[in-house]
């Protein structure tokens, strides 16, 4: 009988070499140490440099995930990469594939903003209940870096980047216990990373738009309201499809954006502080990159240990919204 359960038996991380701490900031703009770190409870932030890559960031963690699950790249049957900036608009998975050494997997990028990695963790789960793909290779990856304003203190302050992966394989048991993915269109326009026009005119008749892309824009309060209300709500839709009580999780985590949503999501559900995890001071916000990000840490730390159960949770642009229940470990 072919086994269709999923179990998520490896994680890696990496994120660029040069720290930009808030210090730092306040060449750049019109802020303090004490203004980012009390609104966003973010000190530092990772930057990557004009060498460094999106696929070479999720090429490194991907090795990572791929050799805590004691298999090789040659084993992945699929790579799906969740991100908003790849290095090419065309995608980036199948550069991260070739990196790899891969040559078997199936890859290609999926988009869900802050969400990506959720998103990417369900859609990845649909190939492997189906029994198409055994071993899949979930990543979550940004370099928000190189689109925010610089001289937007009420943006720029806030991203870092970074990659993340895990994957999942297929197994007689199922530790995907639930989930619950949400969209509304109707609040796209509270975040953006807006495609923008310069007219080129090819002919009398003829003009086309120039492409072009404008800077990371937010409406902080709307995002901060919509996560408060939003997440809580489908952490519980998901629980309820896991058919697991909030007393029985042992982690919260959380899409890492402002401690502030961190906070007021786990005083909501009657999580303690204890159980709710947080690297969001030394990271900022990873966009897709950090719920993977924070679940290796974790992992590697020794406090998420096997069978310990995961509430996850992602928001963001789109707006998109999604939580997942799962297990650790095989």
């Amino acid at each position: 009988m072919q086994n269709t359960g999923i179990i998520i038996t490896g994680s890696g991380s990496a994120v660029p070499a040069a720290c930009l701490e808030n210090s730092a900031m306040t060449a750049l703009v019109d802020t303090s140490d004490e203004w980012i770190t009390t609104r966003t409870g973010i000190k530092k932030r990772r930057i990557a440099s004009e060498k460094e890559s999106l696929s070479g960031l999720a090429a490194v963690a991907s090795l990572q995930a791929i050799a805590m699950a004691g298999i090789t790249a040659q084993d992945i049957d699929l790579i799906l990469l969740a991100t908003s900036t790849p290095d090419d608009l065309y995608g980036s998975a199948c550069k991260v594939q070739a990196a790899l050494g891969a040559n078997r997997a199936v890859a290609f990028d999926l988009t869900a903003a802050c969400s990506g990695f959720i998103f990417g963790m369900v859609t990845a789960a649909q190939y492997v209940n189906t029994g198409v793909f055994k071993n899949v290779l979930v990543i979550g990856a940004d370099i928000h870096s190189r689109w925010v304003n610089w001289q937007d203190r009420t943006t720029c302050v806030l991203f870092g980047d970074g990659a993340g992966a895990v994957v999942m394989q297929a197994s007689s048991s199922n530790n995907l216990l639930g989930f619950e993915l949400r969209s509304d269109g109707s609040q796209n326009h509270y975040l953006n990373l807006g495609y923008t026009q310069e007219s080129q005119q090819l002919t009398k008749d003829i003009t086309v738009g120039k492409g072009n892309y404008q800077h990371v824009t937010m409406n902080g309060k709307e995002v901060y309201r919509f996560a408060a209300q939003k997440v809580p709500e489908v952490i519980d839709k998901a629980l309820f499809r896991a058919n697991i009580s909030v007393e029985n999780v042992d982690w919260l985590l959380l899409h890492q954006a402002n401690q502030r949503i961190l906070d007021t999501v786990a005083q909501r559900l009657g999580i303690p502080d204890h159980k709710v995890i947080s690297n969001l001071a030394n990271y900022g916000n990873t966009s897709a990159a950090s719920i993977p990000l924070a679940l290796d840490e974790a992992v590697r730390a020794g406090k998420i240990k096997n069978n310990h159960i995961i509430a996850a949770s992602g928001f963001g642009a789109g707006l998109t919204w999604g939580a997942a229940i799962f297990k650790w470990g095989k």
